[in-house]
């Protein structure tokens, strides 16, 4: 029962962010909007005000803000009326799109901003080694303990769990080219990472164990820092799913989440006390808001980012494409995520159940 609250606050807090987003900018604009909905499915319960319809859903999964004639839905007969989404300018359309993904992001900061700031529980470490492995890469491309590590082959680090994720999606092998940081001297060495057996990656040869503690203003930067990682390992993470590096165990839906991810750090996190409980939600809530935000910006069909592609072929055509014919375009994508949905969710029971 707990994992289950946790899950619906969780997905609820982000779907509403999102959704806001989109609300904010829309009445901003002009927009006139129908229905606020939180979850998808039947109503729960529903509210009239102020010409909008506030409505909670049955399944905590998605949420909606539909405007007066988008996709030439619940618009009124004969020409669009000054609320319709057809009527604002070209500017105030794709400022409304693209405000949901944007509120997710400004969610993830504020959340990160909350987490830098629990100090002693958050585990905050910068890029420096503490210990060179002995026999590994960076002993040999003769890195020493104290020394920052600014760039792998060009990528910039901001905290110490890059390396991993570097290695873990982005090192294909090979020597890398390494700039580090020691005695506030910049160098280069070339590293050849060494083969693990035990996790089955290549490492550095380098590891960390002090956090750092932030504080005023220094709190604002790591925050960023927070935000900057979760964003590389999401679109990271889309980039080995498209190169076909991820498994179908490591994919999870609504209800892999809510079980494989919420439910289970919930277990790990519970005997250290509510304020690790705390952080590790925080922390999903903070990985789904980013992943929620881009992947919307993704130029697909019934995203924001495929209404984005509309708007933008307006700006260069002149004109907009007539209502119907993209209506039917995100008709079409919505119905391939309805069958995604499907496939996600049989997917999740064969990851909880099959093991």
């Amino acid at each position: 029962m707990i994992t289950i609250i946790l899950f619906i606050v969780i997905f609820g807090v982000v779907v509403i962010a999102h959704e806001f987003g989109h609300f904010l900018l829309a009445k901003a604009n002009g927009i006139h909007v129908i229905e606020f909905a939180v979850g998808m499915g039947p109503s729960i319960c529903s509210v009239q005000k102020g010409g909008t319809k506030y409505s909670l859903k049955l399944f905590p999964i998605g949420g909606a803000c539909m405007f007066e004639g988008e996709d030439g839905l619940a618009e009124k007969e004969g020409e669009p009326g000054e609320g319709s989404f057809l009527k604002a300018s070209v500017w105030g359309r794709i400022s409304t799109v693209v405000a949901g993904p944007v509120f997710n992001f400004i969610l993830a900061f504020v959340i990160a901003f909350i987490m830098v700031n629990m100090t002693g529980i958050i585990a905050i470490r910068d890029p420096i080694a503490t210990q060179i492995s002995e026999g590994g890469g960076a002993e040999a491309a003769g890195l020493q303990d104290g020394d920052r590590i600014i760039s792998i082959n060009g990528e910039k680090l901001r905290l110490y769990q890059e390396i991993s994720l570097y290695m873990q999606a982005t090192y294909r092998g090979g020597d890398l080219e390494v700039v580090y940081e020691r005695d506030g001297v910049r160098n280069k060495t070339m590293l050849t990472p060494q083969y693990d057996e035990a996790s089955g990656i290549y490492l550095l040869g380098v590891m960390n164990a002090d956090f750092v503690s932030p504080k005023g203003f220094e709190t604002l930067k790591y925050a960023w820092y927070e935000m900057r990682y979760s964003v590389k390992a999401t679109y990271k993470s889309l980039a080995m799913m498209l190169q076909g590096r991820v498994s179908r165990q490591d994919v999870a839906g609504p209800v892999g989440i809510a079980v494989n991810v919420v439910g289970k750090t919930y277990d790990e996190a519970k005997d250290y006390g509510w304020q690790s409980v705390l952080l590790s939600m925080l922390n999903i809530t903070l990985m789904l808001s980013v992943n929620l935000g881009i992947l919307n910006l993704l130029p697909i069909p019934a995203l924001d980012g495929g209404r984005l592609v509309f708007l933008l072929v307006e700006i260069f055509r002149g004109k907009p494409v007539p209502p119907e014919k993209e209506g039917m375009v995100h008709f079409v994508g919505l119905m391939f995520f309805m069958v995604l949905m499907v496939v996600v969710f049989f997917n999740d029971l064969a990851n909880i159940f099959m093991k």
